[in-house]
């Protein structure tokens, strides 16, 4: 018995919501905190001898790993702390995003996560273990950058039409990875098999650079993967990386056609990493860690060392970046739902 044929989806553009003001002004959480009267740990803050822990929800060695590491470098630097990175991976970034909404908003439990974590999730699963506008501070974002198409070397195969073409001549038979259910590596790659109409099984991991390190050894077929981890894996020669989700070409990747040009539209929505803190930190504690951060995020090193990854270094007003995380929500929102994507 043949299989039915998948519905195909068109991916449209979509309006930013009408809850952006009200939402965003959620996100800020206490940072509108009145009264004058600050404990002596927040008007001190770091104080000496007390570590700030940024916590990332994937595993050491991918892309997003490498960039929390070095802005934690200088970040230690700047504030006269030390900083450290703790890798929480699991749950699509759930885990680790909860751990960080559970811990004491006094500064020294920082997130790091890409957009997905608080824009997509709430979109994609049943039960998400916090509200992405009540149970955060945003800081400031920390790097916007798109994802890639990522291909093995051992698919025939040189642009993503030769991809598509290959993977039809096999159905159910190849596989593409993700960084976990719901994160925007998994929502492309579906958004992908809709368009194209292809027969492709999606491979969840736990992170990046696990989901990286099968793409090398050819146990996964392709992957929508991070510029960064996807730059690295394919220094290896066993990666080629196909196509860019992100309507102009990057500098660290000029040679990398986008999806438009290949002929494929909609592949091209926001995707960045933010700092964010627990709700309810208070104002002088914000402030400390925004100037700390945007300064870092400005640094040449820190510059390049994003640039070179195919990413743009970011650093704004927790304001302005709660506004960014709603317009991101509603955008992510709107794809997922003409997808008909179920919530997991």
């Amino acid at each position: 018995m043949s299989k039915p044929t998948r519905p195909s989806a068109t991916i449209a553009p979509t309006r930013t919501g009408s809850r952006t003001r009200r939402q965003a002004l959620a996100l800020l959480g206490a940072t509108a905190l009145l009264g004058t009267s600050l404990p002596t740990w927040a008007q001190d803050f770091p104080q000496k001898g007390r570590s700030i822990r940024i916590v990332v929800g994937f595993t050491a060695g991918g892309g997003t790993d490498a960039q929390a590491r070095a802005v934690a470098q200088k970040l230690g630097e700047v504030l006269d702390a030390n900083v450290i990175v703790d890798n929480r991976p699991g749950a699509s970034t759930m885990l680790s995003a909860s751990e960080v909404a559970r811990a004491a908003p006094d500064g020294y439990t920082l997130m790091y996560a890409p957009s997905s974590t608080l824009t997509q999730n709430p979109h994609t699963f049943a039960k998400v273990p916090y509200d992405p506008f009540k149970d955060f501070t945003p800081i400031t974002v920390g790097g916007r950058g798109p994802l890639v198409l990522s291909m093995s070397t051992t698919v025939p195969a040189n642009n993503v039409r030769e991809l598509v073409a290959h993977i039809k001549t096999l159905p159910g038979q190849t596989s593409y990875a993700s960084f976990g259910l719901g994160t925007s590596s998994h929502i492309y790659g579906e958004a992908f098999t809709r368009q194209t109409q292809i027969d492709s099984v999606h491979v969840p991991y736990k992170g990046g650079s696990d989901a990286a390190k099968d793409l090398i050894g050819g146990r996964i077929q392709y992957m929508f993967d991070s510029a960064p981890s996807a730059i690295i894996a394919s220094q290896t020669g066993k990666v080629k990386i196909l196509a860019i989700a992100a309507p102009q070409r990057i500098s660290a990747l000029p040679d990398v056609p986008t999806f438009a040009e290949q002929g494929y539209s909609g592949l091209d929505l926001p995707s960045w990493l933010g700092f964010y803190g627990p709700a309810n930190m208070p104002p002088a504690v914000l402030k400390r860690l925004n100037d700390a951060l945007v300064k870092v995020l400005a640094m040449p090193e820190i510059v390049k060392f994003y640039r070179d990854g195919g990413y743009e270094a970011g650093g704004n007003s927790p304001q302005a970046f709660a506004t960014l995380t709603q317009v991101t929500y509603d955008q992510w929102g709107g794809m997922i739902r003409n997808l008909g994507l179920p919530k997991q």
